[in-house]
């Protein structure tokens, strides 16, 4: 998360059409550290490739830890490029050690889910907080007048 505190309430971009996506791992059994640690480590250099490499279409990310769960909200400038994304080297090798590794195993379960959210059919607000979710990936724009709720908000796009 951001350091920078914006002030007030603020929302996310309005106006533009992303992918938002989630994946994440389950440790199922705790000691089998040797099947559940490659698919934990696998995610560092994805990130970093796309962290160092934006015209991916890689926005930003949030993770999420949780006993035996950790979780990544992904934010794609769009699910073509999320896609290409998941044919592309380091994410293909990254699959195929999962699967010789861990995928025969009940000690990890993995999940993702995609969803394209477009104008119209979002609306986020943060108060006192740091660039964060959405807000961080697209931008962040001050909630302006007839835009108090959650409704006034979906319907300025």
């Amino acid at each position: 998360m951001g350091k920078k505190l914006e002030q007030g309430r603020f929302m996310a971009t309005h106006g533009q059409e992303k992918t938002v996506f989630i994946i994440g791992m389950k440790i199922n059994k705790l000691w089998a550290i040797h099947k559940w640690l490659p698919a934990f480590m696998a995610m560092g250099p994805m990130l970093k490739e796309l962290y160092t490499h934006k015209e991916l279409g890689f926005l930003s990310t949030e993770t999420f830890l949780g006993w035996r769960m950790v979780t990544l909200v992904q934010y794609w400038d769009s699910k073509d490029q999320l896609y290409a994304y998941a044919k592309g080297q380091q994410h293909m090798k990254a699959w195929k050690d999962f699967y010789q590794k861990a995928a025969k195993s009940e000690a990890v379960g993995i999940f993702h889910e995609t969803y394209t959210i477009a104008p119209g059919t979002y609306e986020t607000v943060y108060n006192k907080m740091p660039a964060f979710g959405l807000s961080k990936a697209i931008g962040v724009q001050p909630v302006g007048k007839k835009m108090d709720t959650a409704g006034d908000r979906l319907k300025a796009q």
